[in-house]
């Protein structure tokens, strides 16, 4: 990873212009891999099979990709993600893309690792509504092709058919949904022609409001970290604004919820501003529809500033920089359940209870 706290000069559309004031990272191609959960092919491509498998639902309906589509952002674009029984969250949905680069996951940062996030969601009895690994595992066993995917994933062991070891292959899988080379990555190694003038203007600004001193680093989610460290930022930090309310800013207590710390009231960890443009709608909440005005609550709560219409303007222009290319994905063939299936009937007197 190259860093350039520099003064670069960029020519853009016969604009000179100077960007500075801000440690430039590039997007490395690949993220930090640990010790105890080495990448290869068979692992990958079990992870990935699981990531789109909706069997490990409750109804067979919901599977890490519909809340994190790889087929676009990475989350769904929803205010909050449809679970079981048509229940919502109280947050968004984030993206998967560049999650690899995170030092904690989730908004509250409660998990350390990918491998510690990919166990939440299916026994989460608003998302995918398992009543607890076990049962997710008991209807896997039953899938007659998921045996040899894990054993060829994780050569050598006796029972290689395990939660731990089904979170380790979607971890791994998630460790290869990167976007590098972005006009922005593209610009910091030196083509002056990758960002036009108005996104140099806007990356000058960026830095020049303060936006740097939590949307830093290669990720713009602030420094690397070791991983279960997390970066937090208090959101809001100016409170008092007309925002607060209008986007109900203060109603969830951030990693207050996780532990308990008055002084950890508001406290978010810092979200990546790569593909930004792609994740509407914005905030833990999804609670502002538009790149512009999220910028504006951004100003106003967390630097107390208010910007000019152009200051706006460059900003998300230089945002829109931060979209890099995405890997191709092939959608992965489900293992088959001949002659049977792992999906239970729905209990209508149940369905009928949760309706009221």
């Amino acid at each position: 990873m190259k860093s350039r706290k520099l003064l670069l000069m960029g020519s853009a559309l016969g604009a000179t212009l100077v960007v500075h004031a801000a440690d430039w990272q590039a997007l490395p191609e690949k993220p930090s891999i640990p010790a105890d959960n080495p990448q290869t092919e068979a692992k990958v491509l079990l992870g990935k099979t699981l990531y789109f498998d909706p069997r490990f639902s409750e109804h067979g309906t919901l599977s890490c990709n519909s809340c994190h589509n790889v087929m676009s952002g990475g989350d769904d674009n929803r205010p909050n993600s449809i679970g079981m029984h048509d229940a919502r969250g109280e947050r968004s949905a984030p993206t998967v893309w560049n999650a690899a680069y995170y030092s904690s996951q989730f908004w509250d940062g409660r998990a350390a690792t990918l491998e510690d996030q990919a166990k939440g969601p299916v026994q989460n009895p608003i998302e995918m509504g398992m009543a607890n690994l076990d049962e997710a595992m008991s209807r896997l066993t039953q899938i007659p092709g998921y045996k040899p995917m894990f054993a060829a994933a994780f050569p050598g062991e006796a029972n290689p058919v395990s939660a731990d070891n089904a979170a380790k292959a979607v971890a791994a899988f998630e460790r290869t949904l990167v976007t590098p080379n972005a006009p922005y990555d593209r610009f910091v190694k030196g083509d002056t022609s990758a960002l036009d003038a108005q996104q140099q203007r806007g990356m000058n600004t960026f830095a020049e409001l303060g936006c740097t001193s939590c949307h830093a680093g290669a990720n713009f989610s602030g420094p690397a970290l070791p991983l279960g460290t997390g970066f937090f930022m208090k959101f809001p930090t100016y409170t008092g604004s007309a925002y607060d309310a209008k986007y109900h800013l203060l109603d969830d207590t951030g990693r207050h919820q996780v532990t308990g710390n008055a002084a950890d009231e508001h406290m978010w960890r810092v979200p990546t501003l790569r593909n930004v443009a792609l994740t509407a709608p914005y905030f833990h909440n999804g609670s502002v529809l538009t790149l512009d005005e999220a910028v504006r609550v951004m100003a106003k709560t967390q630097l107390n500033k208010e910007l000019s219409d152009a200051q706006v303007a460059d900003v998300v222009a230089f945002l829109n920089g931060l979209s890099g290319e995405f890997p191709e994905i092939a959608m992965p063939r489900l293992p088959a359940t001949p002659d049977h299936s792992v999906i239970p009937p729905v209990d209508p007197h149940r369905q009928a209870n949760l309706a009221k």
